[in-house]
């Protein structure tokens, strides 16, 4: 097997893994905090968003902290540091006395994160031109498939072998990634810069500045997209429903519509990425979405609203590998790590922001507002994409070939 495509196998298990290490706290995490000793609903709820949450918001101050590390170390001691650590961490958390040590411990968990930020970065610098488009499109499944197993993994194991098995399994699960990244991880890396670089020092040679900034920002956006509708899908889909039974099941299913249609399409448009050029793929996914988050307002039954978010499953795939490869594009290989670092750490805070987004939306407009708003919001992204991207990047495409024409 050629090395890029082993590596990818590896930071393929070992993104999934981290991925479910980090959601899949969400189904049992107000039973866990019950048995820590919390038994009023209202500190339940109080407790288990701020468990929750607080590993996104360290995650997205300390990833761009890792992709510095990453640039100046190398990105393999940036993944063997990352799974072990989680290892370590997530598995304490089956021992935690009370709610305050588990919380402490997620916060833990964002501070040793960074295994995504690397990964991508391995995979980027160390792929040829030719396959990068699809490595970092499969990539991006693995990150999709552990966010939507996750919850559904940890309730699994929480209902036929207890609590405490949550986290000792995956701990166990992310100390078999350590040891496949040991073994089988091979980076060919040399430092190009002596001294490590500030932020701002880093920031002052990006030679795409406005690129960059808008890749960041469509990153933060789609990112919110995914994630506005989470906190309302089971409400909308109780709504919709004519029997009350099997609510739960059906709000799954059709969460997990778009993740699975996500997962078949990314390596493709990862692909088509690479012969088009990503900056078409990401303007059609980001019409695309924006389009079909509309009609997701105006559904009478659950599997309407199955279906439409199956096709915007589809579309979202070409997002994510699309802006990793313009942002491996317009970024030199000595910094590659830190800017893929600033792109985690504002894909965190679009995971934080699109369930705080979504819930106050649904509260004070109503649940169907969430889904209006979030098209519009990737309309409007995409219009800025198209000004800021789409054509200078084909302004740039059509210069390269008309020289290559005259010579």
């Amino acid at each position: 097997m050629q090395i890029w495509k082993r590596n990818l196998l590896v930071c393929w298990f070992g993104m999934f893994v981290t991925s479910v290490g980090m959601s899949q706290l969400a189904p049992v995490l107000p039973l866990y905090i019950k048995q820590l000793g919390v038994h009023n609903s209202a500190s339940i709820d109080q407790f288990s968003g701020m468990a929750f949450g607080i590993t996104y918001i360290i995650s997205a101050i300390f990833s761009p902290i890792w992709g510095r590390a990453a640039d100046k170390f190398g990105r393999k001691p940036m993944l063997l540091r990352a799974s072990l650590g989680m290892a370590i961490v997530i598995g304490w958390m089956g021992f935690a006395r009370n709610v305050y040590e588990l919380i402490g411990l997620r916060a833990l968990q964002g501070v040793i994160t960074g295994y995504g930020t690397a990964c991508t970065t391995l995979i980027a610098t160390q792929t040829d031109h030719e396959h990068a488009g699809w490595a970092l499109g499969t990539l991006s499944t693995a990150n999709i498939a552990g966010s939507l197993l996750g919850p559904l993994i940890g309730g699994f194991i929480e209902d036929h072998f207890g609590l405490q098995n949550v986290f000792l399994m995956t701990g166990a699960l992310l100390l078999i990634a350590f040891v496949a990244t040991a073994l089988f991880v091979q980076e060919v890396f040399s430092r190009q810069n002596r001294e490590a670089l500030s932020s701002k020092e880093v920031w002052n040679i990006v030679p795409e500045k406005s690129l960059t900034i808008t890749l960041l920002v469509t990153f933060f956006i789609l990112t919110l997209a995914m994630y506005s509708v989470e906190p309302v899908i089971t409400v909308y889909v109780a709504e919709l429903s004519k029997n009350a039974d099997h609510i739960a099941l059906l709000a799954g299913m059709v969460f997990s519509a778009s993740g699975l249609a996500n997962i078949i399409a990314a390596p493709r448009l990862g692909r088509l990425s690479d012969q088009i050029g990503a900056q078409k793929v990401i303007l059609g996914a980001l019409i695309v979405a924006g389009l079909i988050f509309i009609p997701q307002a105006f559904v009478h039954h659950p599997w309407q609203l199955m279906i439409l978010r199956f096709l915007l499953g589809l579309a979202a795939a070409g997002l994510t590998p699309s802006v990793n490869t313009l942002v491996k594009r317009i970024t030199p290989d000595s910094l590659t790590g830190r800017v893929f670092g600033f792109s985690m750490a504002a894909g965190y805070l679009g995971v934080f922001g699109g369930s705080v987004f979504g819930g106050q939306v649904a509260a004070h407009l109503g649940v169907r507002y969430v889904f209006l708003m979030t098209g519009a919001l990737l309309l409007i992204n995409a219009l800025w994409v198209y000004v800021k991207v789409y054509k200078k990047l084909n302004l740039q495409q059509e210069t390269i070939y008309m020289k290559s024409k005259i010579l």
